[in-house]
């Protein structure tokens, strides 16, 4: 009896030692000068410590030059204040470990920190990781003769996480990346907290993107990102966006502050964002899109303050019905946009605009597709006004298969407020609209729907 609680006061022993090891990268060869390159190192603490068992990889002060390093089951990457990983700019030493093709049609996939199929791995610390994305795509083109469009996917992403159970980022700095700055690819219980993107610079410069995953818990960031600040997508039919809840968020884009699609073949559902400041954002405040046969639904977005955004709200049901995993999936049918709520939103909108003159809601199904049951509360909306009676005549074009973007249907919309076509069930509570100039467009108008206007 006393043999077996000795043991298993061991076994407990043993345990608590594996979960509390540290490895420190310095130890298996990391210079950390910025100039040797530490990528062998710092994979051999990582591979030292999955062996054990696991516990912690700790990168100290300093700057590690490398390239793909792969975290691996039960192991924490933690970056002490001072440390930064260092992207080196020879794009060819990275690795794709995962390949897909993206929303414009571009083969991407590799990145700078990987890990695919894992269980509980962590990133931590308030160390920095940064990609050198400008120094990285100025060498890129020196070498790469071919045009950007065609190009760019050679560029690494910064962070990428490919079908992993039990992910933490917690509080470190992610800067630069040559591509998309952080990629969650059909991920389940996944945590990001406090942490802190400055990736712009170059194109494509996505802050957080959550592709086709469950259980997902995103708060307390503050994002500054080149293109979509924080941006959900479905880029394989075999795994939708469920279950997710984000709150506190800081968000400055190029392109849009939230955004749902374009990628999007999967279902994106039961998905909460809240008490987020959007701003400064070039292409859209809030934008949903299904355009490539998901089912986007029950989704509530409520308490967003928004200052300087172009077009403030854009929401499409579309058929552009592309696919991004041409090996294990096939083209599928139209989806559906249904039960979205927004609300509780205070917004100023940028008098300079995709759309001249500015309008604040974009609302567009297909024929045969409708937006259904979308609802619109608590929205107040300012802005630059100008608009003529002869903008107000203006003939939106249908472009069903076409990218999904406010420029898409530019260069005006014919009401100023909210421009609503192919919807059921449009509810809009106490929508208002300030305007600093007149405008001769008509506030709301809708186009083969129903809606109820509630004051």
């Amino acid at each position: 009896m006393k043999k077996t609680a000795l043991t298993i006061i061991l076994t407990l022993l043993t345990a608590i030692t594996l979960s509390a090891a540290s490895y420190d990268i310095r130890k298996y060869g990391a210079k950390g000068n910025g100039k040797t390159l530490d990528t062998s190192a710092i994979q051999k603490a990582i591979d030292a410590c999955n062996k054990a068992g696991g516990g912690r990889v700790t990168v100290p002060q300093g700057t590690y030059l490398s390239a793909t390093i792969q975290l691996k089951d039960n192991v924490e990457l933690h970056l002490e204040e001072g440390a930064t990983i260092l992207g080196t700019t020879d794009y060819k030493a990275y690795r794709n470990l995962d390949p897909f093709t993206e929303g414009l049609g571009i083969d991407v996939g590799s990145a700078l920190l990987v890990a695919v199929d894992a269980r509980n791995v962590s990133v931590t610390g308030h160390g920095v990781i940064d990609g050198q994305g400008s120094a990285l795509k100025e060498r890129h083109i020196k070498e790469d003769k071919r045009p950007e469009r065609e190009r760019w996917g050679m560029r690494p992403f910064l962070l990428r996480w490919v079908r992993c159970e039990g992910v933490n980022v917690k509080n470190v700095t992610l800067k630069f990346a040559g591509a998309w700055t952080s990629h969650y690819f059909r991920c389940n219980d996944v945590t990001i907290d406090s942490i802190t993107i400055r990736s712009y610079g170059v194109a494509h410069n996505d802050g957080i993107n959550i592709d086709g995953c469950k259980h997902v818990r995103i708060s307390n960031c503050d994002i500054r990102s080149g293109d979509d600040a924080l941006c959900f997508k479905t880029t394989s039919a075999q795994a939708g966006c469920d279950d997710i809840i984000v709150s506190n968020m800081r968000l400055r884009s190029n392109q849009a502050g939230i955004k749902m699609g374009t990628e999007s073949m999967a279902p994106f559902e039961n998905i909460k964002i809240s008490n987020c400041h959007i701003y400064e954002t070039r292409n859209g405040g809030i934008k949903l899109f299904s355009v490539d046969g998901a089912h986007l639904r029950n989704v509530e977005i409520s308490d967003i303050t928004m200052s300087e955004v172009r077009t403030p709200m854009m929401f499409r049901l579309g058929s552009r019905l592309s696919v991004f995993r041409k090996s294990e999936d096939t083209q599928q049918p139209v989806g559906t946009f249904e039960n979205v709520v927004v609300r509780n939103v205070m917004a100023v909108a940028a008098d300079k605009a995709q759309l001249d003159p500015p309008s604040g809601i974009l609302i567009t199904g297909i024929p045969g597709h409708c937006i259904t049951n979308l609802t619109l509360e608590n929205i107040h909306i300012r802005l630059l006004g100008g608009g003529t009676t002869e903008d107000a005549l203006f003939k939106v074009p249908e472009k069903e298969d076409a990218y999904p973007e406010v420029s898409t249907f530019a260069p005006k919309i014919p009401a100023y407020g909210v421009w609503a076509r192919h919807v059921k069930g449009l509810k809009l509570k106490n929508v208002t609209f300030e305007l600093k100039n007149p405008d001769a467009r008509p506030e709301i108008i809708c186009e083969d729907g129903d809606m109820e206007v509630y004051k």
